[in-house]
C-alpha cells in the first residue's frame, strides 16, 4: 500500500512537514546533536508549513555549501534565492563588516552614503523610465509599497494577478497570490483582487495542447475590458515555483493591454533578479518595460534581509503618503551588502556564466528525460531550473518528493513547486564541475526511485 501524501493544494510548495517521507528521513539521518536543537526549535517556534519543524540545522555555510551541524556538507539548490553570489563571499562580508564599523544603522529621516549610490546603481541598471526606488527589509513588503503607489497612481484599488502565483505570505500579498497553501482558511482576503489563468502550457485552460497559443494572455485583456476600473496587473515575470518560462509574446500582450485599459503592470521578480535567468532582470528577455518591478532576495548577498521597488520616475506621486516608512528601509549595513553583490555580478560576469552554466545545465536534463520514464519535462531559463516528474501522465508528487529526499541524504538541497517539479537554483558562482556533480546526484536519485530502491 502506498504511503499517503499531503493533498494537492498543500503540496504545491514542496515538502509541507506532514509526510510519512519526512520521518523516514529524519530517522535515518538525524542523531543526537541535531536532534536536541530540532526539538528546541519545535518548542519554542510556533509549528507552520513548510518551514517548522525543521529537519536539519545548520553550522555554517560558504560558496555554494551548507554544513549542518554533523559536518555534513550540502549543495544548496534552494537558498529561498537569496545566494546568487553564494555564501559569504568575501567582498559581500567585507562590505558588511566596514558598515558594522561605521554606521550600523541608519535611523528614518536621515540618508547615508550606501543607501544614495544603491538608489542611484539600481537606477542606472534598470531601462527607462524606470527611474525612481524605494528600499524594504523584505519583497513581500516591497510587493506592498507596488501596491499602494498603484492605488495612489491610478485611483483604482483592483489588481489582476494569476492564479497559482506568489508575491508573499503577508495577507495583501497572499489576496493578490494563487497558492491554495497560503490562501485558505485566511479570509475575508483584500477586495478587488481579482484572478486569470496564468501561463502554464502543460495544464492550460485554453486548450494550447502543451504549446502556448498565447490565449492567456489575450484573456487577462478580456478581463481588463470588462472590469474597466483595475489599476495593476500584477505577475512574476517567471514564475519561480515550477519554472514556468511564457513564450516571447506573452508580454507584448499584456504590456499593450495594459497601456489600452489603464493599468499599470508590476513585474515581481522578487526571486529570480539579478542574473538568476541570465540577464539582470527577467524582463529583458521579453523586450518591455514594467510600470515597477520589485526585486529582492539575493539583493542583501545571502547576508542581509534587502529589497527594493523601482518605478517609473512619474510615478513619485506619493510625497504625503508613507508607503513603505519601514524602520530599516535605508539600512546602511543592507545597501553596503547590496552594492557588494552588484559589483560581484559584474566584476565576476556572472550574468554570462548564468547563460553559459544554464545551457550546460539544461543539457544534462536534457539527457534525463532521455534516460527516466519519470522525467516528463525539464526546462529553464539562465540559472533557473524545473524537472517536472510524471507517472503515466500524472503528476508524480510521491516520487518528486523520494527524489528530494535521496538527493538531500546524499549532500543536494532543492525545493519541489507544485507538487511535483524540482526547481533547482544554484549559486551562479557554482563551478562547472559543481554542477555536474550536483546532475550526477539527481540521476542516481531518479534511478532509485524508479528501481523501487529510494
Amino acid at each position: 500500500m502506498s504511503e499517503p501524501h499531503p493533498a494537492a493544494d498543500l503540496a504545491a510548495e514542496g515538502d509541507v512537514n506532514l509526510s510519512p517521507l519526512r520521518r523516514a528521513f529524519e530517522a535515518g539521518h538525524v542523531h543526537a546533536a541535531t536532534r536536541a536543537l530540532l526539538d528546541a526549535d519545535a518548542q519554542h517556534f510556533l509549528h507552520q508549513s513548510l518551514s517548522t519543524p525543521c529537519f536539519d540545522a545548520l553550522a555554517a555555510c560558504e560558496g555554494i555549501w551548507l554544513e549542518d551541524v554533523e559536518g555534513r556538507r550540502i549543495m544548496d539548490f534552494h537558498g529561498n534565492n537569496v545566494h546568487q553570489v553564494g555564501y559569504r563571499h568575501p567582498h559581500v562580508m567585507a562590505a558588511v563588516k566596514r558598515a558594522l564599523d561605521t554606521l550600523p544603522f541608519s535611523p528614518r529621516r536621515f540618508t547615508n552614503q550606501p543607501a544614495v549610490d544603491l538608489a542611484a546603481r539600481l537606477v542606472a541598471l534598470a531601462p527607462d523610465p524606470l527611474g525612481k526606488v524605494l528600499f524594504a527589509p523584505g519583497g513581500t513588503l516591497a510587493v506592498g509599497m507596488a501596491l499602494k503607489l498603484a492605488r495612489l497612481a491610478t485611483g483604482r484599488h483592483k489588481t489582476l494577478s494569476l492564479w497559482d502565483s506568489f508575491h508573499g505570505a503577508s495577507l495583501d500579498a497572499i489576496s493578490i497570490g494563487g497558492e491554495a497553501v497560503f490562501r485558505k482558511h485566511m479570509g475575508p482576503l483584500l477586495p478587488g483582487t481579482e484572478h486569470a489563468p496564468p501561463c502554464d502550457p502543460r495544464g492550460c485552460r485554453f486548450g494550447c495542447g502543451g504549446t502556448c497559443n498565447l490565449r492567456c494572455a489575450e484573456y487577462l485583456e478580456y478581463v481588463l475590458a470588462k472590469e474597466e476600473d483595475i489599476g495593476a496587473v500584477i505577475i512574476e515575470t517567471i514564475r519561480c515555483t515550477d519554472v514556468e518560462i511564457p513564450p516571447p509574446d506573452y508580454y507584448r500582450i499584456v504590456r499593450e493591454a495594459c497601456d489600452r485599459h489603464g493599468a499599470l503592470l508590476i513585474l515581481d521578480e522578487v526571486p529570480i533578479c539579478l542574473g538568476r535567468t541570465g540577464t539582470m532582470f527577467a524582463f529583458e528577455h521579453y523586450g518591455i518595460v514594467p510600470d515597477m518591478v520589485v526585486i529582492g532576495k539575493g539583493l542583501g548577498g545571502a547576508v542581509f534581509p534587502m529589497a527594493a521597488l523601482i518605478a517609473r520616475r512619474d510615478l513619485d506621486v506619493a510625497g504625503d503618503r508613507a508607503l513603505g516608512h519601514y524602520t530599516h528601509e535605508k539600512s546602511s549595513v543592507g545597501c553596503a551588502a547590496a552594492l557588494a553583490t552588484l559589483e560581484v555580478i559584474e566584476t565576476e560576469d556572472l550574468l554570462a556564466k548564468s547563460r553559459t552554466l544554464g545551457a550546460q545545465a539544461l543539457a544534462r536534463m536534457k539527457d534525463l528525460q532521455q534516460r527516466h520514464r519519470l522525467v516528463g519535462a525539464v526546462r529553464g531559463i539562465g540559472l533557473l531550473l524545473g524537472i517536472e516528474l510524471h507517472r503515466d501522465g500524472v503528476p508524480a508528487r510521491r516520487e518528486a518528493e523520494q527524489v528530494m529526499y535521496h538527493c538531500l541524504a546524499h549532500g543536494l538541497s532543492f525545493k519541489i513547486g507544485q507538487g511535483n517539479v524540482l526547481t533547482l537554483s544554484p549559486p551562479l558562482i557554482i563551478a562547472p564541475a559543481e554542477l555536474d556533480d550536483a546532475f550526477a546526484i539527481v540521476d542516481a536519485a531518479l534511478t532509485a526511485v524508479e528501481a523501487g530502491t529510494a
